[in-house]
Order: C-alpha cells, then structure tokens, then sequence
C-alpha cells in the first residue's frame, strides 16, 4: 500500500517550488509511475509500429507492392495520433463526473484491449478489405485509450521537484520511450529470428500484442497504486491539477497549447525518424533482414536512455531553453546528412541510429518540461494533456508516412529536409515565446 500523506501536517522545505514540502510530496515515489506508465504505453506504440512494417503489408495489403502496403499500413499508424485529442475530450469528461481512477482503468483497459484485439486480426486472405477497416478501428481505439491515459503524474513531478532539479525530474518521464522501444524490438527480433517467415506471419507476431496486454495490466495496478490514495488525491487538488472545461481551455490557453506543441518539434520528428521510418527503409530497399537491425535499434534505445539521462543533468546544468536549441540545431545539421547514411551498409546504419539516438535523447529527454509551467493552475492539466497530443499529431503523427514517401520517390534527402522543418519549428517556436524562454530558462 502506497503511503499516504498529510499535507497540512508537512515541513515546508525553503526553496521549494511554491513553498510545496518535499517531505510530502515523495517524487521518487511519483517517479516509479510515470515510468511504469510512460513505458507501457510506448511498449504499445512500438510493438504496433514494428508490426506495420513487418506484418501489415503483407497480411492487410498483399494484393499492394510492398512500399504501397507499407504506405497504407503507416496511414493506419497515423490514426491513433489523430483519435487521440478527441480521447482526450472524452476522458477529461469521464474525470471531471467519476474521478481519476475510473478514467485511468477505462483508458488502460481500452488501450489493452484494442492491442490484444490486434493479435486475433484476421488478413485480407480470410475477410478482404474488411481487415484494413477493422485494423483502423482498433488503431483509432488505441489513440483514443491514449488521450485518456494522461493522469497528471509527469505534471505533478515536475512541479513538487526541487528547483534546482527540474531538468532532472523532467527527463523521468521520458525514459519510457526508451524501454518500450528495448522490449518490444526484441520480441520482434526473437520472432522473426527463430521461426521461419510463414510461422512468424502465421502466428509468430501475434506474441507481442498479448505481452502488451498483460504489461497495461500491470501499469494500471501500479497507477491507481499512486493516484487513488488520499494524500495523492489532496496534492492533485491543492496543485490544481485537476480537469478543466475544454472550450474554455482551449480558448484562454491556446496560445500556450500550440507554441508548447511547437517547442519540441524537433525531438518529436526525430523519434520517428530513427525508429520506425529506418526499420522500413532498411526492410524496404536492402537485403538485409529485419532482425539485424532491430538488434541495432536496441543498441540505439540504450544510446537514447543514457542521453535522457545526460539530458537531466544538462539542463540543470546550462538551462532547459539552452539545450533545446542546441539540440534542435545539431538535430538540423543532423538532417543534412545522416538519412543518407542508412544507404551506406551496415556501419551507416549503426551511425545513422547510435548519432540520432543520442541527440533524441538530449532533445526528447526536455520535451515534456516545456509544458506544465506553462499554464496558470486552473488550465495546467487539461493544457498540458491538450499540448501533448498536438504535439504528437503534429511532430511524429504522419512522419514515417511522409518520410517514406519523400525518400521512396525523391531520395533519402528529401526525409532529411522533412527532418529540418522539424528543427526549424523548435527553433521558431523557442524564439517567439517570451514567456516560455523565461520560465524555462
């Protein structure tokens, strides 16, 4: 059992953030959450990903060449991005009339559920087009699962954590990503590597999706562990970090909500773009099979998780504001030259993923603490789920889409100047928000 706290019995730590005790407010504690949380909704993320280059061209579209099935699998992929705003609409109304806890298990539940859905989909062989429109609506279920899953906890880390550490507790979130990304590429690579290619898209991919739905179960537990007791409760009032009406969010808050989606552009581009959209290129245009290169992509998630890690210790460091732009920029000159590295063999494409990793991982490890101080108490936790999913629809929603196109049909160059206006998105964003560059100096 979770212990519970006394905020009006607690010391009040000088220097704390809005004279919050550190005593009460255990971030270690708030930590373990948002890492068992954030890393299964990321395993998600990449077991559906891998399977839209490994699987669903080829069980959902074979009657397609193999780049137009996985051009239409990666449209499929785009819909969970879509749905999930709307998700967010819907559970911030199940939170407002039943509490957090009822939120979370319906969200966690359906995010489960639709994945576990996902092993039983029948192909195109057994229901025709009627395999990509189910396909669609589990995806469309899962985004939706997404935009409720938010529960506050990264928010109320990054507030209760010392000021002096805020770059550290706000790359807690993000190492998440990482570990969703180490798992599930090696499930894949264990699948594909010992069965033969018509077991594994018999029944072989299917495995993952079910491990997926057991680790959602155990997130849910380990959440509700922390939000549903009482003093968590009362720390989400007294912080107010609470729902609130959309509308009017959105009509005082949008500034906020689209130059906070804006500022991580950058890093968010660049997740794709050395996960999902390399996998396909690599499956797509090279005779190598896809086990070599998952391998390679655990080696880049374990890259990603140190440079989260650095990432805290920078931006205490030199400032938050600071290593965004700096990183948003070597991430520019990153575009001008390394997706062409994925044509030069095996050594460019363990360059291509180790040198992307790192930077994603200095960049990606700030994106979410340039979010929550953004807002007024009243707005903070409706606005800060509302920058996240722009922020996802716009930077990473359609990028292996979009990058496999340009590089399919005018060269690896072209999903490089993708890259760049992802850089240069950060950077004008950055730029133009005053009040983002003080508070997060």
């Amino acid at each position: 059992m979770a212990t519970t706290i006394e905020p009006t019995r607690a010391r009040v730590t000088p220097g704390a953030p809005y004279g919050v005790s550190h005593d009460s407010v255990a971030p270690g504690e708030i930590a373990i959450g948002v890492i068992i949380g954030r890393a299964s909704e990321f395993f998600d993320f990449f077991v559906y990903a891998i399977a839209s280059v490994l699987v669903f061209p080829k069980l959902i579209f074979p009657q397609s060449s193999p780049l137009d099935g996985t051009l239409y699998s990666f449209a499929i992929f785009s819909l969970a991005f879509v749905a999930r705003p709307f998700g967010s609409v819907i559970f911030m109304a199940v939170d407002r009339l039943y509490g957090r806890g009822i939120k979370l298990t319906i969200a966690l539940f359906l995010l489960g559920g639709s994945t576990a859905a996902v092993a039983f989909l029948p192909g195109y062989a057994d229901i025709g087009v009627a395999a990509g429109i189910a396909l669609a609506g589990l995806r469309i279920g899962q985004g939706l699962a997404l935009g409720g899953a938010w529960d506050g906890l990264a928010s109320l880390l990054a507030l209760n954590a010392p000021q002096h550490r805020r770059g550290w507790y706000a790359m807690i979130p993000q190492l998440g990503a990482p570990l969703g990304l180490i798992v599930a590429s090696a499930l894949f690579a264990f699948f594909e590597g010992n069965l033969s290619t018509a077991d594994f898209l018999d029944w072989g991919w299917r495995y993952p999706f079910f491990v997926a739905f057991a680790i959602n179960v155990v997130a849910l537990f380990a959440r509700l562990r922390i939000v549903s007791t009482l003093g968590y409760k009362q720390l989400f009032e007294t912080r107010d970090l609470q729902p609130s009406p959309v509308l009017s969010t959105l009509r005082l808050q949008g500034s906020h909500i689209i130059i906070g989606a804006f500022a991580p552009l950058a890093s968010f581009a660049l997740f794709h773009m050395v996960t999902v959209f390399p996998l396909s290129w690599v499956f797509l245009f090279t005779n190598e099979g896809p086990t070599g290169f998952l391998l390679v992509e655990i080696l880049g998630g374990v890259v990603g998780l140190l440079a989260i890690i650095a990432s805290g210790l920078l931006a205490d460091r030199l400032g938050r504001r600071l290593l965004l732009g700096a990183s948003a920029a070597a991430i520019a000159a990153y575009s001008g030259f390394a997706p062409q590295l994925l044509a030069g063999g095996k050594v460019g494409e363990i360059a291509f993923v180790v040198i992307g990793f790192a930077l994603l991982g200095l960049s990606f490890g700030q994106s979410s603490g340039t979010v929550a101080s953004n807002f007024p108490t009243s707005h903070r936790y409706t606005g800060a789920a509302f920058t996240s999913d722009l922020a996802w629809l716009v930077g990473a929603g359609f990028a292996p889409l979009v990058a496999l196109f340009l590089a399919s049909h005018f060269g690896l160059l072209a999903a490089g100047g993708y890259l760049l206006s992802g850089a240069v998105g950060t950077l004008v964003a950055l730029g133009i928000n005053k009040e983002l560059a003080h508070k997060i100096s």
